[in-house]
């Protein structure tokens, strides 16, 4: 029987086309979120500018279950300590800050953020740690001196220098002058990421910020000594430290100890996109293979009717849909694994993925997108062929022209599992979930009441239909009345091109409007707690204390401060609202600069180890005015500080206020990152913005900006989210877009034959055309109404959880550019074939297979 399917497939290539189509496309998108699933979970960070060193000692970044933003250092005496570990022939001590080279008055290395970003930036060592990558002098001699330096020699060639030459580097904000004493490149020519400059080791220490700490330490063994051995014995001689030693990619991770964000990052992407990727594509596969299969009603009647077996139809249909879903989902992988490094690429450059960690596909994402495409197809074709060997051959010729009861046990039982998981989700949403774990609900709860409402679209159809039927024939006549006589007849057929608009219409919309939702959020989050005309950035570093005291004499200017934003916990009280995030902290140093409602204490007390909290954030922890809390900053240390403040403001903080001197000290750069300037009344703006821009004219990399560079800088990385958000939205909604046209022209294509029996009782081209834009209107509207019904499942628990409203503030066009798009996709699938197949004279269409 399967023989005979392959032989006969020339008269069903539109069917076998379109459940190709389907099979293809939806392999290709599990394949790419499951690439980055991988990428994730195995988060390989191969060490560069420390390849050398076998073993790397490095602070831990966890605290608890919790991780920490900024770089932990270690403490410089346990150099000693690992070199007198047995195995360890030396323990070389590094130290990084951000270095940069400056020509005229430009940086010649790409400026970066205090971001994943800062990858890109150039960064400072002492020269001893140059053995870790190694680096070998190609020309002029190590910096012996305080103002002398090595560059690498890709770095050298950027700036234009040569040995002896004087040059300008950026450090702590600061320009300063050093003589290059060598040129260094690492040994095979290779490159490693960032561009890298040595000072003498006690220079950089000093340079560095942090005396009596060290970033990493580089484990050189002894011949043949066991790493594992040497490895434990690290972990002995430093005690209950909190320390790591890390090994093969792993050691990477001393570099770029902001990489193993990417970890989580990656993982929760991938899972959320990657569940409503594999939901959509076996739906929207199995709904077209279904309707194909569907479509051949007339010919398995035949086929029962000449003695074919049950047993032969089921194995035909389920033969020739395995052949058609391995050969298609195969093949999708193939762009599914392009499509999955391109995404990896679009998160490094939006900065949400670190650029070290190596993008890594393997052969599972192969085969969960095969066996989750196989397994829709089959699922479809088995449900279909049941339902074919159990009708009797003279019913099964008469359900070829009418359609059966199609409310069965199975659908009323799907679709109420996917109905109240949704609810479920829905709930879970308002109640229970919090900061980006509320999206994880949120999205699939929409997923969920697209497929539970597609599996009932039939009762909708005909419902939704009876409500337009008297004014769509009023307007439409004789084309109008056959129109709404084909959508009740052929209900269940309707309802298979229906369902992917209603996925397409509920997934643009829900996914669309969270990220409105969730940018509002954000923007009330951060509003009026800083107060600032002018605000003072730098693109290659932090800005130093003597910038700051020359901006507040600048003429005009009222008050300055410099500003340092990072992310910590509270140790102490027990404190039931934190997160795995931790909470934001933000270190101002005039409260000038604030423009908080203070309800308790006064914000002139904030200096030293000292907080003001959000009144809402005291009464939770329970803790006044006078008392003292225990926090863990950024690089784990742990500060106990104050209360001299309470506070409330015009949106909905849950930042932490501490001394700008207090946070900056506990952040890897160490610096401000910026410089708020508050105008004095009757101070003219754009004089002071003038005489600021002149006070930094020899200042490289630092932009004077309007208080927009404030939100942006606060709003930064949930842009880079939302971006992401958009281009993993648009691949599955651009996979439903094609599911929909792929649906809607095999149903259209194999109506050839209905078309030419209507034009040879007197329907002209014209009238039929007519009549299937009516049927693609009613099409468009049902599943329009009901994605909007699916959507709302989503926006308004999640508008309630991060807004505190049931109905947000967002704009209408995007949903009305939604409709539009669903309308030009329905009609364009199902009008151009129509066209097509009314081209052929009504004798050869109507004498045409089925």
């Amino acid at each position: 029987m399967l023989s005979l399917a392959l032989r006969t497939l020339r008269f069903r290539m539109g069917g076998f086309v379109a459940a190709f189509i389907a099979m293809f496309f939806g392999s290709a998108v599990i394949m790419a979120c499951g690439g980055l699933m991988v990428t994730g979970v195995r988060n390989a960070v191969p060490p560069q500018r420390l390849a050398a060193a076998p073993l790397v000692v490095t602070g831990s970044q966890q605290y608890g279950s919790f991780r920490l933003a900024e770089r932990v250092r270690l403490d410089e005496a346990n150099v000693d300590a690992i070199a007198s570990v047995p195995g360890v022939a030396e323990a070389v001590p590094d130290v990084s800050f951000p270095a940069t080279v400056v020509r005229d008055g430009r940086p010649v290395t790409e400026p970066g953020d205090s971001g994943i970003k800062s990858e890109r930036r150039s960064f400072g060592h002492g020269w001893q740690s140059a053995r870790l990558t190694p680096y070998r002098l190609t020309s002029g001699s190590r910096p012996a001196g305080a103002g002398q330096v090595v560059l690498d020699a890709a770095l050298a060639r950027k700036a234009g220098v040569s040995v002896g030459d004087r040059l300008e580097v950026v450090v702590g904000g600061r320009p300063r002058q050093f003589q290059l004493s060598g040129i260094a490149q690492q040994s095979g020519g290779r490159t490693a990421g960032r561009p890298a400059l040595f000072f003498s080791d006690a220079q950089a220490q000093s340079l560095a910020g942090h005396p009596g700490s060290v970033d990493a330490v580089g484990v050189l063994p002894r011949q043949g000594a066991d790493l594992g051995a040497v490895r434990a014995g690290i972990q002995q001689a430093l005690g209950g430290q909190a320390v790591v030693t890390l090994s093969g990619d792993d050691r990477g991770l001393a570099e770029f100890p902001q990489a193993a964000n990417t970890k989580q990052t990656l993982i929760t992407l991938s899972a959320i996109f990657g569940g409503w990727a594999i939901m959509v594509a076996m739906f929207g596969a199995s709904s077209t293979l279904g309707l194909t299969v569907a479509q051949r009603h007339r010919e398995m009647a035949l086929l029962k009717a000449i003695g074919t077996t049950p047993g032969q139809l089921r194995g035909m249909i389920l033969g020739e849909t395995l052949v058609i879903s391995v050969i298609a989902s195969v093949l999708g992988t193939l762009p599914g694994a392009a499509l999955s490094e391109l995404l990896h690429g679009e998160l490094v450059d939006a900065g949400m993925v670190s650029s070290a960690v190596e993008f890594r596909l393997g052969w599972i994402p192969a085969v969960v997108a095969v066996g989750a495409s196989l397994l829709a197809a089959v699922g479809a074709a088995y449900i279909t062929a049941r339902k074919v060997v159990r009708t009797r051959a003279t019913e099964a010729m008469a359900a070829s022209a009418t359609e059966g009861p199609w409310l069965t046990r199975t659908r009323v039982i799907l679709s109420a599992t996917f109905l109240v998981g949704g609810v479920s989700m829905a709930v879970m949403t308002m109640t229970m979930m919090t900061g980006d774990l509320t999206a994880s609900t949120a999205g699939p709860a929409c997923i969920m009441w697209a497929i539970g409402l597609a599996l009932l679209a039939p009762g909708f159809t005909r419902g939704i239909v009876a409500f337009l039927k008297s004014p769509l024939q009023a307007v439409s006549g004789l084309s109008g009345r056959l129109a709404v006589l084909n959508a009740q007849t052929h209900a269940v057929r309707m309802a298979a091109t229906i369902t992917p608009i209603i996925l397409l219409t509920g997934i643009a919309t829900g996914t669309l409007y969270m990220q409105q939702i969730e940018d509002a959020s954000n923007r009330d989050a951060h509003t009026g707690i800083l107060r600032a005309d002018v605000v003072l950035t730098s693109s290659i570093g932090g800005l130093d204390a003597e910038l700051l005291t020359r901006v507040r004499q600048v003429p005009g200017v009222a008050a300055a401060s410099d500003y340092v934003a990072g992310t910590g916990f509270v140790q102490s009280p027990q404190d039931p609202g934190q997160t795995g995030d931790g909470w934001p902290l933000q270190g101002v140093g005039n409260p000038e600069n604030l423009s908080v409602r203070v309800m308790s204490g006064s914000l002139a007390g904030l200096s030293g180890n000292t907080v003001a909290l959000p009144v809402e954030r005291a009464r939770a922890l329970g803790r006044g005015v006078g008392d003292t809390i225990t926090l863990r900053l950024g690089d784990g240390t742990p500060a106990t500080v104050k209360v001299v403040a309470t506070y409330r403001t015009g949106g909905e903080s849950t930042a932490l206020l501490l001394p700008a001197r207090l946070l900056a000290a506990h952040t890897t750069d160490g610096a401000a990152e910026q410089i708020l300037v508050r105008r004095a009344d009757g101070a003219d703006f754009a004089q002071v913005t003038a005489d600021l821009t002149a006070l930094t004219k020899n200042r490289p990399g630092v932009q004077v900006s309007g208080s927009g560079a404030l939100t942006a800088e606060r709003t930064a990385g949930q842009q880079q989210l939302a971006t992401i958000n958009y281009l993993v939205v648009g691949m599955i909604v651009g996979y439903t877009a094609i599911s929909v046209a792929n649906t809607l022209i095999a149903a259209t294509g194999r109506r050839r034959r209905e078309f030419g029996l209507q034009r040879l009782t007197g329907f002209t081209r014209r009238q039929v055309m007519t009549m299937m834009g009516l049927e693609s209107l009613l099409t468009a509207i049902i599943g329009i109404v009901l994605g909007s019904v699916a959507s709302a499942v989503t926006l308004f628990p999640y508008s309630v959880a991060k807004l505190g409203q049931a109905v947000p503030a967002v704009p209408l066009w995007i949903y009305f550019a939604i409709v539009a798009a669903a309308l030009v996709v329905t009609f364009t699938a199902t009008l151009l074939p129509t066209w097509r197949a009314t081209r052929f004279r009504p004798v050869e269409a109507a004498t045409a297979a089925a």
